[in-house]
């Protein structure tokens, strides 16, 4: 689409054709940075500062918001995609008082048009390079609709599976979701090459601790002590900052009794202070006007007198800053020069993104749904699908199974196989696993879906499957939970699968024929019944527009399985939370514990053993962190440190040798885990502080060498400082955190 030609040239528009930016900045370029936001926000008036503070949404209303960008009170509009729309709105913008363009935001989460697996999804597989390019993509096709803002990555550590917005993270592991949140903002951002048509300013939300809600309820509020914060939390926003990301948005949640929203710890002493980041801050949708809710705020007033002065730049559409900001600072509540500096924030951004050289669309319509970028994304879900069983060696399909009976909510259903947080992208092009079934010409399908959605209650058309399985070689139940049971508002007390997909599955595993279960979902779910009703079991977050051919290329052999789970499974909600990271015990569990129904009768009190375990569910979890099976076996062997000891500054080599002792060529992910066995807090039992995806050939051996600094072993004291604390550790190489088979070895810090 071509630039619209303007009569009103503006003098700040003209200078910014001579400047750009990028990601890496030399004292030079920031100090043109500044001298041009500067110049810019010296023309400005304090309405037009205030209207830069405010993000609007569109509800197909044009003409209005054509109106208020024109008076330049528009910062921000969020949730108009149409072409036109946007460039008749960026026009107006320039033609206001101030001439600064609307940034044009959209939650665009994993893909625009092309859809990729959630980002649970994305997490599972390990790789770094994958999500960049993933992110790369999205960024492309939603700058074609004038899209220069996602509301994307969400760093949140989430731990319990019944928040719905578990999908929309890396799950966990606070080291996972740090490198897999640097490498999406690197993908948005064009690796900071901003100004680039295809870069799109990325936001790092929730800020901060939104994913330890409580009960797994959305909106919920959280208590985080102070040390938790900073070592689980808080680090994978401080590698956002890293990265280069332009944007934070805070989070609902209060935490301690503070909302984010008005946090100023949060938003100002951390954010600014300790990590010096200069972009901006947005709310989370109406969070200003929700602190009235709270109980933090009395009024609108209130609210937003605590939201700016903690350090929030944007308000999302709650109209708190506009209609409140001009009677604060009449009041003397706060002065003009806190707005100026808020405005300068939210000017900067847009400078770097290059919207002063040119406001309008000029990606192309054809990039969406581009051939390279279906194959990109059937690569994501290939490598994310996560084989959790296979007894027997069901899969890989061998050449003697030709009739296969699907079956199924999930098997076309393509519109859920999409997942959570889609928008944009049209279901028509979603390749399910019914139609890539029926498109490969080796196999017979008979398809009987038995259940028509997840939660389908009805048992009349199990028979029917049933039935129809006399005749197969081979039974695929695809399954799992429609794409609305996860993401935002979207939490659950139960995570069994839901309706009669389990009776289902458990009828067609009394027919002895090989059952192989496919989970689609947003979250881990209680699956355990489930796993005892089939021969084989993949699960696949949401896999996206192509989950359907990767599947396929799964069970044929053409792929070989090597997603590993970002989250730990519970056996049942009961033990929620469970993850690996949990903080070593006084009384762990040894493995020999009476469990419920091993108890004899008039048992004493104490005759069970004091460990900590649950009777009915044991200690350990359904699946660990990091677990995943393959089609090969991998041996880890030889491993080898650069020495004993070590210090602040110094690298430790680690070195081993990874064979695959299987028939077929596989990939893996080598973990590396370390505990700080004495410390001046307690500390975690494991915490994963590397890994490397490998691909090695059968019958290959190679070497997997990490270098591991120092300073990742530093820890937040109770004197509210990072610290690296002398003492041993241990260090394991293993294929999960279960650390079955690992090899281990110990190290120590002077």
């Amino acid at each position: 689409m071509t630039n619209i030609n303007i009569n009103k040239t503006l003098a700040i528009t003209t200078i910014a054709f001579a400047l750009s930016s990028c990601g890496a900045q030399s004292v030079s370029e920031r100090n043109t940075e500044e001298r041009f936001v500067d110049s810019v926000v010296a023309r400005m008036d304090i309405k037009q500062k205030i209207g830069q503070l405010v993000q609007f949404t569109s509800s197909d209303n044009i003409e209005e918001m054509e109106n208020i960008a024109r008076s330049g009170m528009m910062g921000s509009i969020l949730n108009d995609v149409n072409p036109e729309h946007v460039n008749r709105l960026q026009k107006a913008a320039l033609e206001s008082p101030s001439g600064i363009p609307v940034l044009i935001g959209r939650d665009v989460i994993h893909g625009y048009k092309t859809i990729f697996p959630i980002p649970l999804g994305q997490a599972a597989t390990f790789d770094t390079a994958l999500v960049r390019k993933g992110s790369e993509i999205s960024a492309l096709e939603a700058t074609a609709d004038g899209i220069k803002w996602t509301f994307s990555p969400m760093l949140d550590i989430a731990r319990d599976p019944r928040w719905g917005r578990i999908a929309e993270g890396y799950g966990e592991d606070p080291y996972l979701t740090s490198v897999m949140g640097e490498a999406a903002i690197r993908g948005y951002q064009a690796n900071g090459n901003l100004t680039k048509n295809s870069a799109i300013a990325a936001c790092a939300k929730h800020f901060v601790g939104y994913g330890a809600s409580t009960s797994g309820r959305d909106y919920n509020s959280t208590y985080i002590p102070m040390n938790q914060l900073h070592n689980v939390y808080l680090p994978p926003f401080e590698a956002a900052v890293k990265a280069g990301v332009q944007t934070f948005m805070s989070s609902f949640n209060d935490n301690d009794g503070v909302p984010s929203t008005g946090n100023k710890y949060i938003l100002d002493d951390v954010l600014r202070g300790m990590w010096n980041f200069d972009g901006f801050v947005v709310s989370d949708w109406n969070s200003v006007g929700e602190m009235i809710n709270h109980g933090f705020c009395s009024d609108p007033k209130d609210a937003a007198y605590k939201a700016i002065t903690a350090g929030l730049d944007m308000d999302m559409v709650s109209n708190c800053y506009l209609e409140q900001l001009e009677n604060l600072l009449q009041e003397g509540k706060i002065s003009e020069q806190l707005i100026t500096e808020r405005c300068k924030n939210i000017v900067r951004v847009k400078y770097r993104l290059g919207l002063f050289q040119n406001p309008y669309i000029v990606t192309s319509q054809d990039v969406k749904y581009a051939p390279e970028h279906l194959a990109a994304a059937q690569k994501a879900a290939e490598e994310s699908a996560v084989l959790i069983k296979n007894v027997n060696n069901t899969l890989p399909i061998t050449k003697a199974v030709k009739r296969i009976l699907v079956t199924g909510p999930m098997a076309d259903a393509p519109h859920d196989q999409l997942g959570t947080w889609v928008f944009d992208g049209d279901k028509h092009h979603t390749v399910t696993v019914l139609k890539a079934l029926q498109d490969n010409e080796n196999y017979q399908v008979t398809y009987i879906p038995a259940i028509t959605y997840s939660r389908d209650k009805n048992t009349k058309e199990i028979a029917k499957a049933v039935a129809a399985a006399k005749n197969c070689d081979l039974i695929l139940f695809v399954g799992g939970e429609e794409s609305i049971l996860s993401g935002e508002a979207h939490c659950l007390a139960n995570l069994n699968l839901q309706g009669t997909q389990s009776q289902l599955l458990e009828s067609l595993k009394k027919t002895n024929k090989p059952v192989v279960a496919v989970i689609m979902a947003g979250r881990p779910l209680t699956i355990k019944r489930d796993l005892e009703n089939c021969d084989a079991m993949i699960y696949m977050f949401h896999p996206g527009t192509m989950g359907g051919p990767a599947l396929v290329n799964i069970l044929n052999g053409e792929v070989n399985p090597s997603g590993k789970l970002p989250v730990t499974f519970p056996i049942s909600v009961g033990q929620i939370p469970t993850y690996y990271g949990k903080s070593m015990t006084g009384r762990p569990a040894d493995g020999t514990e009476t469990l419920l129904n091993d108890i004899p009768a008039e048992a004493g009190q104490t005759s069970l053993g004091c460990t900590t375990y649950h009777l009915d569910d044991g200690f350990h979890p359904l699946l660990p962190f990091g677990y995943g099976l393959s089609y090969t076996n991998f041996e880890y062997k030889d491993l080898l440190l650069s020495g004993n000891t070590f210090k602040q500054g110094d690298e430790i080599k680690v070195k081993c040798k990874v064979s695959n002792v299987g028939e077929r060529d596989g990939a893996t992910i080598v973990q590396l885990y370390v505990r700080d066995l004495v410390a001046s807090i307690v500390r975690p039992v494991l915490e994963l502080k590397d890994f490397k995806r490998v691909e090695i050939p059968a019958g290959q051996t190679i070497d997997v060498e990490f270098s591991l600094p120092v300073s990742r072993l530093e820890f937040y004291n109770l004197d509210n400082k990072m610290t690296l604390e002398p003492g041993k550790f241990k260090l394991w190489i293993a294929q999960d955190s279960n650390l079955k088979d690992a090899l281990e070895t110990e190290f120590e810090i002077k």
